[in-house]
């Protein structure tokens, strides 16, 4: 029992220590990208670069938790948008929860984005 122990452990450390050999690997830039943290301004070019693309509404979870507040609510998207306001940012967000989805961005407090912005 106590040799299934031993090698246990030896295994994971050995397991956790070339973890991410493969992926230094396949792109180099991904150990760099993940070693570093982003900007503020970074996270917003990256939303509004991926509005109105699937994984989008995930980004804007991720990167603003705890941070948004409802602001507006209106037609667009798959029915209505959910306008969301970071205070410490000074930047909206227009989201579609049907598509799980960025339809907007804008800078300072919007409540309200032009008809044609959020379709």
């Amino acid at each position: 029992m106590k040799l299934a122990s031993v090698l246990l452990g030896i295994s994971l450390a050995g397991l956790v220590t070339v973890w991410d050999a493969p992926l230094k690997v396949v792109n180099p830039a991904l150990v760099q990208a993940s070693a570093q943290e982003m900007t503020v301004q970074q996270k917003i070019d990256l939303i509004t670069k991926s509005k109105g693309q699937v994984g989008s509404g995930d980004q804007l979870r991720r990167f603003f938790y705890g941070e948004l507040d409802p602001i507006g609510i209106q037609p667009g998207g798959a029915g209505t948008v959910v306008n969301l306001y970071s205070k410490t940012n000074d930047v909206t967000f227009s989201y579609c929860s049907h598509f799980d989805v960025v339809v907007a961005v804008a800078k300072g407090k919007v409540a309200q984005f032009p008809a044609n912005e959020v379709r």
